[in-house]
């Protein structure tokens, strides 16, 4: 890992840390890198069965694109690798949970979107504000799966902010707490996760996403197809053995 980006495992939990608060996390390439470097070692970490990723200090979480490296560079249109979104240009079967520690605009929002659960600081807020400065957001094409229609669409046209509460009871958001308890927060809901059988967490998540490109009845055949490696596995026989012992299960992951 890079200076920009800090990754540490605790508990079965990884945390993924962008540490750059003095420019309010911003996505510099030196960033961007460390985020790559950090995704990939947590998919092939065996030690790591959850990642949180959160930003250092109490200001932001990630503000977004370094619009000083953009002016510098010249940047148009950025490049399918330009950072990593997690299920479009990276595969990770594992859960991850945004732990939202102040600001979460532009791309610093499509961090918090592509990962599954989010965990939001009271003072949090959340903005697609490209068009304040003539920049553009493909990757948010699937807020209107995550929020209302008529939601998504005022997040993206007005590019104003929204706050973390609103953000929940829109469905962005699954908990918003004090900035105090925020990591314990998020590292209990981790923790949480991790204790389950993990062919049945991978398998969750991917029967969630399903809904979002599928049609009913694909989705219904394609989770059938997700399942059935899990009903055949050790686990699911360790499941029902733990519970008739009275006994907490131990999971082997086949």
């Amino acid at each position: 890992m890079n200076g920009a980006v800090r990754y540490e495992v605790l508990d079965g939990v990884a945390r993924l840390t962008i540490d750059r608060p003095e420019a309010r996390n911003a996505l510099s390439a030196e960033v961007r890198d460390g985020l790559w470097a950090g995704t990939r070692r947590f998919v092939d970490d065996d030690s790591a069965a959850v990642l949180i990723l959160t930003g250092a200090g109490e200001k932001a979480f990630c503000a977004g694109g370094d619009l000083k490296e953009m002016a510098d560079t010249a940047l148009e249109i950025p490049p399918p690798d330009f950072l990593p979104q997690f299920g479009r240009n990276i595969d990770v079967p594992k859960p991850t949970i945004a732990a939202v520690n102040g600001v979460a605009y532009a791309g610093g929002f499509l961090l918090a979107q592509q990962c599954d659960l989010v965990v939001a600081a009271e003072h949090a807020r959340f903005a697609v504000s490209e068009v304040k400065v003539g920049r553009g957001a493909p990757w948010a094409a699937p807020l209107s799966w995550l929020v209302p229609p008529r939601v998504a669409l005022e997040i993206l046209l007005t590019g104003d902010p929204v706050d973390a509460h609103r953000a929940r009871e829109a469905g962005l958001v699954n908990h918003v707490v004090p900035a105090a308890q925020l990591h314990a927060k998020a590292h209990d809901l981790a923790r949480q996760i991790a204790a389950n059988a993990p062919l049945s967490v991978a398998a969750a998540k991917r029967t969630a996403y399903l809904s979002a490109s599928c049609s009913r009845d694909e989705a219904y055949a394609r989770a059938e197809e997700i399942w059935a490696p899990v009903y055949r596995s050790a686990d699911a026989q360790e499941g029902p053995a733990a519970f008739r012992d009275k006994r907490a299960p131990v999971w082997k992951g086949r």
